[in-house]
């Protein structure tokens, strides 16, 4: 990929290197898909797992479409 630009290649990548995102698997509404938490109870979707041509074509599952979640904490009782 060729990128032309005249802010210097330093500021355009600055944080690249270290970005590390963290995704989670959800299963929302029936619809298994990735997210990236942005805050408590919101999150951005990233891919559909979903094996069902239908899923893709609704707009709330759209890829980068904000959703609400509320995450779920597991304990284990031994």
């Amino acid at each position: 990929m060729i990128h032309y630009s005249v802010v210097p290649m330093d500021v355009i990548f600055e944080g690249a290197e270290t970005y590390e995102p963290k995704f989670l698997d959800i299963d929302q509404g029936g619809v298994k898909m990735q997210i990236e938490p942005i805050s408590g109870f919101q999150a951005r979707i990233v891919r559909l797992y979903s094996c069902n041509p239908q899923d893709y074509l609704k707009e709330q599952y759209a890829p980068g479409t904000i959703i609400s979640y509320s995450p779920v904490v597991e304990t284990s009782l031994t």
